[in-house]
């Protein structure tokens, strides 16, 4: 039952057989482009210019929520037909739908104009809503090969370090594509980072055609290969409820998600708003230089995308070595421990507005990450059988679709209500300086703040930077991140519950068996 102390972190490394590296080939490219798309899409969505979409909070939250429901609900049933029809055809099908989407997200701005001259209101919002669907389903298809071959080339023994080196993959990919993504889009030019998007995406085809071995399906699935589509889908649906450990775990699971997701999809807006990143600019500024790359803004701030990426970075330096360090620690309990770490960072990580210490949070949120979430996927590969590896791993991505769909509804609702700078600043013209409804309306963004920083210390002026500390300490923004921690820590606490059930299952097995 226990790992053989004699096997080295090295030879687990070098063991795994091919196919498990060809998987985390394709998984590198794919995170490449989607996290490359996810770290400029919140800026693109709602900033308002010439050069990007200018939709509201609660449009992006829409956009988010759908994105979110269909990327993560759809592998509950994908990986039934990707067990039933092949997982190479599963990722070919996967490739060629993120394309369309990429392109689709690449030409939404003149796409949305062509619309809206036509009559077509919100245009830009039902633009960019088709696209992102386009790579939800592209996602969820490719999720259960990949995650099902990672599943079927790892045991008891190697599940923790397999999936940890999964994990450490999908954070190259995410570590990396920030950072060439705000490169790309320098001040304005998003559109660069979709096109990118989609030449990487296409790049999949090659290891997929050329080196990844098709899964011998186990003699369990002999009798399923017979069924038809609808067959698929109706055994699909009906396999998750023969396991109801399985949806305890999956429903309390859902909670955390939702609280967890919001630092990749929120944090990023809410750093651009309220966050004074000057602090540590020269820092990046620095690195970036180095690497020929442009990580801070005109304005002196360091770009968003950039101080998230800490999580992924973090997570490639020392995912391994947490993954070594928790692989005999009963996996609800690592999954307990990493929950609670990552509530803290978060809630620390919008709880500031200095920059170098959102970053020191944002660390400690990656520590819980890279605790929690390898382990997650391992505890599901385990509990499945081997004729079912890529249905159960599509099942691992139903508190992602509650979590992260939930979650972006509930957190544009929370963040137009509590932290939304410029609604918040024309709110304060109107109460506090006596401007009317329609004189705000000719106001910009900018505008706005900088006539709150002109009648600053009695009418002598003051900066941008003064007038955003005055909103922050009258309307606190930073209770949304305590709302959404106040989520994760349910679903951490719900955990412990589950960990407890099924611990006095387990003793009460090993009395009889003793």
């Amino acid at each position: 039952m226990s790992q053989a102390p004699s096997t080295s972190l090295w030879k687990q490394v070098v063991g795994f057989p091919a196919n498990f590296w060809y998987a985390n080939l394709m998984e590198i490219l794919e995170r490449l482009a989607f996290f490359g798309v996810r770290a400029i899409a919140p800026l693109y969505l709602v900033r308002q210019s010439a050069h990007t979409l200018g939709l509201s909070y609660e449009q992006k939250g829409s956009i988010y929520m759908w994105w979110a429901f269909f990327q993560c609900i759809v592998p509950m049933v994908s990986g039934g037909y990707t067990e039933r029809y092949g997982y190479r055809k599963s990722l070919m099908v996967a490739f060629c739908l993120n394309i369309l989407g990429y392109l689709g997200m690449a030409y939404s701005l003149p796409l949305s104009g062509f619309l809206a001259a036509r009559g077509l209101p919100d245009a830009g919002f039902w633009v960019f809503l088709t696209a992102s669907l386009f790579v939800a389903f592209g996602t969820a298809i490719f999720k259960p090969p990949v995650h099902g071959t990672v599943a079927r080339t790892t045991d008891e023994r190697t599940s923790s370090m397999g999936f940890g080196i999964f994990y450490w993959v999908v954070n190259i990919g995410g570590a990396l594509a920030p950072m060439l993504a705000a490169e790309l889009r320098g001040e304005w030019d998003f559109n660069r980072v979709f096109f990118a998007a989609a030449i990487v995406t296409a790049c999949n085809f090659l290891p997929a055609l050329l080196l990844y071995r098709e899964p011998e399906k186990p003699a369990a699935a002999a009798g399923a290969s017979q069924q038809g589509p609808i067959g698929v889908f109706i055994s699909s649906i009906a396999t998750i409820f023969k396991d109801l450990r399985l949806v305890a775990f999956l429903l309390i699971s859902s909670c955390f998600w939702l609280m967890f997701m919001q630092l990749f999809d929120l944090l990023p807006n809410f750093i651009d708003e309220w966050v004074d990143s000057s602090d540590i600019a020269p820092v990046f500024g620095r690195v970036g230089a180095f690497l020929g790359l442009q990580w801070v803004q005109e304005n002196g701030q360091t770009k968003p995308e950039i101080l998230i990426n800490i999580d992924a970075w973090s997570i490639i330096a020392f995912v391994l070595i947490i993954s070594w360090m928790i692989r005999r620690m009963n996996k609800v309990v690592a999954m307990v421990l990493g929950m609670a770490i990552s509530v803290i960072g978060l809630i620390g990580a919008g709880a500031t507005q200095l920059g170098l210490l959102c970053a020191l949070m944002i660390f400690v949120f990656a520590i819980g990450e890279m605790i929690c979430s390898p382990t997650f996927s391992a505890y599901v590969a385990l509990i499945a059988s081997p004729d079912k590896k890529a249905l159960y791993m599509g099942y691992s991505n139903i508190p992602f679709a509650i979590g992260w769909a939930v979650g972006n509804r509930v957190g544009a609702k929370l963040y137009s209500g509590l932290a939304d700078k410029y609604a918040l600043a024309r709110q304060y013209l109107r109460d506090h300086l006596g401007y009317s409804a329609e004189s705000l309306k000719e106001l910009s963004n900018e505008d706005v703040l900088q006539r709150i920083a002109d009648s600053l210390h009695g009418g002598l002026g003051g900066t941008v930077q003064e007038a955003t500390r005055l909103l922050w300490e009258l309307h606190h923004p930073w209770l949304v991140w305590v709302w959404l921690g106040a989520i994760g820590l349910a679903g951490t606490v719900g955990m412990v519950v589950f960990y407890l059930a099924t611990r006095t299952a387990r003793s009460s097995k090993v009395q009889v068996t003793a």
